[in-house]
C-alpha cells in the first residue's frame, strides 16, 4: 500500500473550522503521515534533512493549505525553496522525487463564482495552482487534480460533513492506487467523488 505525506501548513490553523474537520477525518488513518509544518517549525528554521528524508520514504505527497494571496502560507513556500533542492529534486541526477504523486487541497473563503473569468479574481483556482504544478513536474513527479474548499467563510455544516467526508475518500482511493492518466479530464479531484467514478485505478 502506498504512504502519504500530508504536509500541512495554517499559520492560523486553531481559528479554521473547516481545515480542523478536514485534517480530523484523515490524520489518523492508517498509511497517513501527518506532519504541521507550523507546528514543527514555528521559527522556520526547516530541517532539511528531515524533511528530505520523509519525502524518500513515501509515495504521494499531499500540500494541504489555506489560500493565502493565490498560492500558500510563507512557511510552506520556504520548505519548497530549501527542501526541493537541485540536484536532488531536479536538475542533473536529482531525481529523488521521480514517479512520486503529488496533489494540492486547498481551502479559500471566496466561492466559485469569484473564482472565475466573469469573477473579482479573474481566474479559475487551477490557474493559480499552475507553479505548484510546474514545480511537481520539473521534479519529475506526477500532479494530480487538487481537491479543493471553496466559500468556507460561510460553509454550512451539513457541507462541511460532505466534504470532510469526500477528503477521506479521497485519501483512500489514493491509497488503493490510481494513475494521473485516469485523472486528466477532471479540473478537481472532487469531482470524481462527485461522479462516483471509484473504478479508475
Amino acid at each position: 500500500m502506498p504512504k502519504i505525506l500530508l504536509l500541512f501548513a495554517h499559520p492560523r490553523f486553531e481559528r479554521s473550522r473547516v481545515n480542523k474537520a478536514l485534517i480530523e477525518k484523515v490524520r489518523r488513518k492508517e498509511g497517513v503521515t501527518f506532519h504541521d509544518l507550523y507546528e514543527q517549525y514555528p521559527d522556520f528554521n526547516i530541517d532539511v534533512v528531515m524533511e528530505k528524508s520523509l519525502l524518500e520514504n513515501h509515495d504521494i505527497i499531499i500540500w494541504h493549505h489555506p489560500f493565502y494571496w493565490y498560492s500558500c502560507p510563507p512557511l510552506l513556500k520556504q520548505w519548497i525553496d530549501v527542501v526541493l533542492e537541485y540536484k536532488w529534486a531536479y536538475g542533473p541526477e536529482g531525481n529523488a522525487l521521480e514517479g512520486k504523486q503529488v496533489m494540492s487541497v486547498i481551502t479559500t473563503g471566496g466561492t466559485k463564482q469569484v473564482y472565475c473569468a466573469e469573477g473579482t479574481n479573474n481566474y479559475p483556482v487551477n490557474e493559480f495552482l499552475r507553479p505548484f504544478e510546474q514545480t511537481a513536474r520539473l521534479c519529475g513527479m506526477e500532479y494530480l487534480p487538487p481537491f479543493v474548499v471553496m466559500g468556507t467563510h460561510s460553509l454550512p455544516d451539513q457541507d462541511l460533513e460532505d466534504y470532510t467526508e469526500a477528503y477521506a475518500t479521497t485519501i483512500d482511493l489514493l491509497l488503493e492506487g490510481i494513475k494521473e492518466s485516469h485523472l486528466n479530464k477532471y479540473t478537481f479531484f472532487n469531482q470524481v467523488l462527485q461522479l462516483q467514478n471509484k473504478d479508475i485505478k
